[in-house]
């Protein structure tokens, strides 16, 4: 496919006959619930090889689709475009490109696009984002950007035959004076032409399914649209202290003082302990988001597939699977040791924050890591 930045024009071709994401979540197994993950490009070339460990392990539980980040303000830009490349190419999996407003022109956003279709990628994650350097500092608008997210929903349509999802906030993005301004942002971006939303990370089911009644409620054809709940198994408690701080989502006060309590004083937090956890309440959290009618669980994974694997796991044929014939879920946990320090562009959230790198993240027994 050819893609000229000028003309904001993509040509006609393998894109137009690529899967989009609500395609696959209305072919999961009958009566299962379809289950994705979110990957992050890697830094170097260790990092690189866990990926593609970490991919091939998904590739045989059959996700119906995997996403790739985009770094604050683009840090990321031409390895995500390289990354979710080799995805579409070189695996069964389905990408989903990550792409963010922030401190880019529209000429940039465009070419971006192109860079995707060239490669055959044709659903796409559309974020605002958020400032690089100070995620909860003043948004800018580039001077030949866009200022919200429903218009760079538009301009990613305007360009051809692309599928468009957007980002939703269980408890309100922080940016949002109240949920009701909330609800009429996330709806106009759906209005806009976006298929579905994944939510920010959340720890409170009933928070999502409150945001799923507003939606519908605002405007009950756009609620009917899919709106995909994010989970993040908590294996360290820094680590997600320090996520939940940047994305703007909060730490119900019950669950930290239970992870603190779990983690101890000592000057190295236990690992096992909380994992133990987050993966007893990331399981609870699907089971209670599978009887609700959740389209979908979208699980971040940092690149490591134990933790999720796990989950997966526990919910047994609770979870569909994309793969034709039998799939491997339940065996992956097995799979990759997931020892030695990450050292990986830590994912931006579905708000476009960047969390930064957590040098502690791995350094623990195999029994303890993610």
């Amino acid at each position: 496919m050819n893609f000229d930045a000028v003309s904001g024009q993509a040509s006609n071709g393998r894109v137009s006959n690529t899967p989009s994401v609500v395609d696959r979540l209305r072919a999961s197994e009958s009566g299962r619930v379809p289950f994705s993950v979110e990957f992050s490009p890697p830094r170097d070339e260790a990092a690189e090889a866990r990926l593609w460990r970490a991919v091939r392990v998904f590739e045989r539980l059959g996700p119906a689709f995997v996403s790739m980040t985009y770094g604050a303000g683009g840090s990321t830009r031409d390895r995500t475009v390289r990354v979710t490349g080799q995805l579409a190419q070189e695996t069964t999996l389905l990408p989903v490109a990550h792409l963010t407003a922030v401190s880019h022109s529209v000429d940039e956003l465009r070419s971006m696009v192109g860079a995707y279709a060239d490669r055959g990628i044709s659903n796409i994650l559309v974020l605002r984002g958020d400032p690089p350097g100070d995620p909860l500092g003043e948004w800018i608008k580039h001077p030949d950007g866009v200022e919200y997210a429903e218009e760079l929903v538009r301009l990613v349509r305007d360009l051809g035959d692309f599928h468009v999802g957007v980002a939703s906030f269980p408890e309100g993005h922080y940016r949002a004076p109240d949920l009701a301004h909330d609800t009429k942002h996330l709806v106009s971006k759906l209005r806009a032409g976006a298929e579905y939303s994944i939510t920010q990370i959340f720890f409170d089911v009933d928070q999502y399914l409150r945001l799923r009644d507003r939606v519908a409620a605002f405007d009950p054809i756009e609620g009917a649209k899919p709106i995909i709940p994010e989970i993040m198994p908590i294996t360290s408690l820094r680590s997600v202290r320090r996520m939940v701080e940047l994305s703007g989502s909060k730490l119900p006060a019950a669950l930290d003082r239970q992870l603190a309590l779990a983690a101890g004083d000592g000057p190295e937090e236990d690992r096992a302990a909380v994992r133990e956890i987050g993966i007893d309440l990331a399981t609870t959290m699907c089971e209670r988001l599978i009887a609700e009618g959740a389209p979908g669980l979208h699980f971040i994974t940092l690149n490591f597939t134990r933790a999720t694997a796990e989950v997966l796991e526990r919910l047994g044929d609770k979870i569909g699977s994309a793969v034709s014939g039998p799939s491997e879920l339940g065996s992956a946990g097995k799979e990759q040791p997931e020892l030695g320090a990450v050292d990986v562009v830590v994912p931006v959230p579905v708000s476009g924050s960047a969390a930064p790198p957590d040098p502690g993240i791995g350094q623990v027994p195999a029994a303890a890591a993610n």
